[in-house]
């Protein structure tokens, strides 16, 4: 392909035919070139044999003499498409311009491959085609109604010498521009034009030949879009050698101009308002020139919103062209004149506001009897408004019973006074409100508490829907005309302002009901004078020395003020030192007793000593803690968290205030040993499967214990990491006890923990895998027997990280895969050999019989 690769310069195949008269484009392009991306081209004419220069993109004196005046016009000149593309364009072409045309391009390239030359021949042919109207109809001017048929028609014919074929097209003129209508095409077949698809499919649009060359347009159910001028557009078409269609002509002529009368349906009525109970009078008009004979059909729709389409509407009445009326009871539908409809509703009601819109239909007789639609159309919408009567009424709200103090009830009543036309078809409904009352001058909205529909269920709100479920709030009706709201334990957050609102509802010709007034009352306030509830909590130490083993006992007196009937809740918590491992929040929730004197344990987890703890009620204001058989780990603030609670509504208790004593410490002297701990190892860098051993070493300062004196709680962890940035795993515990509990693993390796001295504890890692790795550590809880005989817990002991690394064994990881491989090698080997061995020996032996040579010596040349 690389020695092929050159030059190829190309034009159309030939011969182009063309008619005398017309434009002719001859494109010429080059490709596979070398040298600059735009290429110039030179074009030549023939007759016979010699080649007359036409013209060039480079050289202006390229043009020969008897060119030189048609270049200079105009009529014969290049245009340049691409950079490796001309067209050579010849206006109004005549005989004698029929020949070869030769397109060359100069060379640009470092050696000289392909071709740079193209020719192709050029043949005009005399103008053959003519196009005409008909004789009769010859620029017509047509009148019609809209739903008309019409008919066009136009002649086309051609003489041309060659084999042609005609593209005939109608078209209408819109504006400025012309649209295709319908296509009879050089292929014959019949093709619509936008926007004309779905007529033709219907057989609105169609295209018919007839004798003497002639091609009917025939239009029915014409339209207001179908208004305007028509022309007959015939271009001429001749197969190529390439066997494509190419167009060599085109002619056209204006036909006729049709008017379209477009038939209009419209409410004489605008935009109307009535009063409820009173008649609505709408009439249909129908504008139309049409003189013949016709009926029409009329639907009358009612919708909500004027964008609804007739598929979301409600039909109210129809006539069809026979004057058949559909039946109704309050709408009347009846014939005024030739053209008008009126629409009549009795008695009209507020549901009826809405818009009002018909639609008409126009029928004509065919010549077999039937009859044919030719036209619909569907008026713009009206609205009607249809004012309610509404009724005269005054709403009132008074409070029969106001509280004094906090849970007294409260009893507000709303009446309806001075009513006037409230008819049988009237109801009446509540909606009660409050607005809560501030000091400010900001704006507060209100909050809805209940309302009635309009069969008089209720529907409560968010304020108050749990109190009137509970029997706290209760709204009824006393009367006819009053309405009650009452609260029975008022609370401090019940006070503010009260409204209400009476909403009167009309009942409609279907039975449903409809809100048409509200009148809201003037507010009612709610309130009375509070004082603020005052708590002291003094919190006693009973013993003020003890040491570790003995009872710490501490009192919690309460007095408060401006509380109704208090009862008290206690809690006791207790502050433990930072250093203090096993709460790290430093606040521990030790027992608490209600106001009901129930007790319950809360944080307390020292399950040795489930009973170790007691909080009494002494005195209605006094309460005593107390705390059996203290630890060390005991040591820090306590206090006495009380909590104040008043009667509320129902037998339920209300939170009062909340009050927090001053803390009591306790303290220990620390005159026995101090511990540390401390972890190592001999090898902390192994292979895997090794056992990596773990020391966990306790030692003691100061005061010297006897081993049975003191017992130690052991427990493992480790982090999986470098840095001690995630959370560390327990692997494993010792008890004081002795009993050793271990943490679930998902690794083949395995843990053993064991003391081997009483300061020293060992923890081997058997089998060590990959994910053994990372800091090790342990934490001991020193246990230590006081003199009385009592065990006393120590602070948690955390010792020094040490990290753990697990390395992979390379040559015992690879020894097995090696020798394997090699085994296999040399097996496969031998076999080969074995495989080859025999095939040669008897599969493939081929016996070759060698020919006989005479031994002769060779003579001398003397001899010879």
């Amino acid at each position: 392909l690389a020695f092929c690769r050159g030059r190829v310069v190309r034009v159309p195949n030939g011969p182009l035919i063309r008619v005398v008269g017309t434009e002719v484009v001859i494109p010429c392009s080059v490709s596979d070139y070398d040298g600059p991306s735009e290429q110039n081209f030179d074009w030549e004419f023939s007759r016979d044999t010699d080649f007359v220069r036409i013209v060039s993109t480079w050289d202006s004196t390229f043009t020969s003499e008897e060119y030189q005046k048609r270049v200079g016009h105009g009529d014969i000149k290049l245009r340049r498409s691409s950079n490796d593309a001309v067209e050579l364009v010849i206006r109004n072409i005549q005989p004698t311009d029929q020949g070869r045309y030769k397109c060359s391009t100069p060379s640009t390239d470092a050696t000289v491959q392909g071709n740079y030359d193209a020719e192709v021949q050029v043949k005009v042919i005399s103008d053959g085609l003519s196009v005409s109207g008909s004789k009769a109809r010859s620029s017509m001017s047509l009148r019609l109604s809209e739903g008309d048929s019409f008919k066009l028609r136009c002649s086309a014919i051609t003489t041309s010498p060659e084999h042609t074929h005609l593209h005939v097209t109608w078209q209408i003129k819109s504006g400025s521009t012309w649209r295709d209508i319908l296509s009879l095409t050089h292929e014959g077949k019949f093709q619509p034009g936008p926007g004309y698809e779905e007529r033709y499919r219907n057989g609105d649009i169609r295209l018919d030949t007839g004798a003497n060359d002639t091609y009917r347009l025939s239009v029915s159910q014409a339209s207001s879009v179908d208004g305007g001028a028509y022309r007959c557009l015939v271009s001429e078409w001749v197969r190529g050698a390439d066997s494509s269609w190419q167009k060599i002509q085109e002619k056209s002529v204006e036909i006729a101009s049709v008017a379209i009368q477009r038939t209009d349906v419209v409410i004489s009525t605008s935009n109307v308002s009535v009063t409820e109970r009173d008649p609505l009078d709408l009439t249909c008009n129908i504008t139309t020139d049409r003189s013949g004979i016709f009926q029409a059909e009329v639907m009358w729709y009612f919708s909500a919103s004027p964008d609804d389409t007739l598929s979301d509407a409600q039909v109210l009445l129809s006539m069809d062209r026979d004057s058949v009326v559909s039946d109704s009871t309050l709408i009347s539908l009846s014939h005024v004149d030739r053209n008008s409809y009126r629409l009549l509703v009795r008695d009209v009601d507020v549901e009826d506001s809405g818009y009002y819109f018909c639609q008409a239909a126009l029928w004509v007789p065919l010549h077999n009897g039937s009859w044919h639609k030719v036209v619909e159309r569907t008026s713009a919408p009206v609205g009607v408004v249809v004012t309610a009567l509404e009724p005269d009424y005054e709403v009132f709200l008074n409070a029969s019973k106001t509280p004094k103090f906090s849970d007294d009830p409260t009893e507000l009543h709303c009446r309806i006074t001075n009513a006037q036309d409230t008819e049988a078809n009237i109801r009446f409904t509540v909606s009660w409100y409050y607005r809560q009352r501030l000091r400010s001058d900001d704006v507060v909205t209100e909050e809805l508490l209940a309302t009635m529909d309009a069969d008089w269920t209720l529907l409560l709100g968010d304020r108050s829907r749990e109190r009137t479920q509970n029997g706290e709030i209760i709204f009824s009706k006393k009367a006819v005309d009053t309405f009650s709201l009452r609260i029975q334990w008022t609370s401090e957050g019940d006070r503010g302002d009260y409204f209400c609102v009476i909403s009167a509802w009309s009942r409609h010709r279907n039975n449903s009901w409809v809100k048409s007034k509200d009148v809201t009352s003037a507010s009612v306030s709610v309130f009375w004078a509070t004082q603020d509830y005052t708590l002291t909590v003094e919190a006693v130490k009973l013993k003020p020395f003890f040491v570790a083993g003995h009872t710490f006992e501490m009192t919690c007196k309460v007095s408060s003020k401006n509380i109704k009937t208090p009862r008290y809740s206690v809690l006791i918590t207790a502050e433990k030192p930072l250093t203090d491992q096993s709460n790290p929040n430093g606040t521990t929730r030790i027992i608490s007793l209600n106001q009901d004197s129930v007790v319950r344990l809360e944080d307390w987890t020292d399950q040795t000593r489930v009973d170790g703890v007691v909080l009494e009620k002494v005195q209605e204001n006094v309460f005593r803690y107390r705390m059996y058989q203290t630890q060390i780990s005991d040591a820090g603030l306590y206090r006495c968290v009380v909590t104040a609670w008043s009667p509320g509504g129902g037998g339920m208790w209300r939170e009062a205030v909340n009050g927090l004593s001053n803390p009591i410490q306790i303290d220990f002297q620390m005159s026995g040993p101090v511990f540390n701990v401390s972890v190592h190892s001999d090898n902390p860098t192994i292979y895997q499967g090794e056992l990596a051993d773990l020391l966990c070493i306790v030692t003691m300062e100061g005061m010297v214990l006897e081993p049975d004196d003191m017992s130690f709680d052991v427990s493992w962890f480790a982090v999986r990491s470098f840095a001690l940035d995630r959370e560390p795993v327990l692997l494993a515990s010792l008890d004081r006890r002795g009993i050793v509990m271990q943490s679930r693993r998902n690794g083949s390796s395995d843990l053993s923990l064991e003391r081997i001295s009483p300061l020293e504890f060992r923890l081997r890692v058997h089998g060590c895998e990959d994910h053994d790795f990372g800091n090790h550590y342990c934490v001991v809880t020193p246990w230590v027997r006081s003199a009385t005989g009592v065990w006393q817990r120590e602070p948690d002991i955390k010792a020094k990280p040490i990290f753990l690394s697990v390395k992979m064994d390379v040559l015992n990881a690879f020894k097995y895969p090696l020798l394997i491989g090699i085994g296999l090698a040399t097996v496969i080997g031998l076999l080969s050999c074995l495989i080859g061995y025999c095939s040669s020996r008897w599969c493939c032996k081929k016996e070759v019989q060698e020919t006989r040579r005479e031994r002769r010596r060779l003579m001398s040349m003397e001899m010879d």
